[in-house]
């Protein structure tokens, strides 16, 4: 057949255009209106006022735990066994008790006797001199017999003496709960120096 015997071609039949997709634009979203908030913005409160509230309660348990626990001073016992009264020579200060205890032990001719470490003026622990035979205090100067009795400084009242016997046992029992003061002539009870 001829070229001129096809039987023409009818024209392909027009498709619409397609229609165009919308356009998401990349432009962020308009500002919110005053007072309005977003899921995202109420779990993020939400969030922190948890957090708050825990910390809170964390703190509040803590001060409860401690209080259930109160701090315990451990002090040294006021009564304790210092030794045999052999052990004292006669005219010498015995220092071994002053840092555990607080207290000197003196023998003198008339006695053995506890006198307190505790300066009468504000509270410092005077030191012996061997040399010069007496309590010097290193704050103010102080100054104290053998025997306890103020002779210097600022100290408005001698040294304190405390209760001393002896035990069953034989050993010498000082108790620090009960205080003897020369100035109110407590010294001369018979419980402020042991005779032996």
């Amino acid at each position: 057949m001829s070229d001129e015997q096809k039987p023409p071609v009818p024209p392909a039949p027009q498709t619409p255009p397609p229609t165009p997709k919308p356009q998401v634009s990349a432009q962020p979203s308009p500002p919110q209106q005053p007072g309005v908030v977003t899921r995202r913005k109420f779990i993020s409160w939400f969030a922190l006022g948890w957090i708050a509230f825990s910390a809170a309660m964390a703190g509040f348990l803590t001060s409860i735990v401690r209080f259930l626990f109160p701090n315990v001073l451990f002090e040294p016992p006021m009564t304790f066994k210092a030794g045999f009264p052999s052990e004292y020579q006669v005219g010498k200060v015995d220092e071994r008790f002053k840092i555990k205890y607080g207290v000197w032990i003196v023998r003198s001719p008339e006695g053995i006797y506890a006198l307190s470490t505790v300066c009468t003026h504000l509270g410092c622990t005077p030191n012996w001199f061997e040399g010069e035979q007496k309590f010097k205090c290193p704050c103010h100067g102080s100054g104290f017999k053998k025997s306890g009795i103020n002779i210097e400084g600022p100290a408005p009242r001698p040294l304190e003496r405390f209760k001393i016997e002896l035990a069953e046992d034989g050993q010498i029992l000082i108790d620090k709960s009960k205080i003897f003061q020369q100035e109110k002539g407590e010294w001369s009870d018979p419980l402020s120096i042991l005779k032996v």
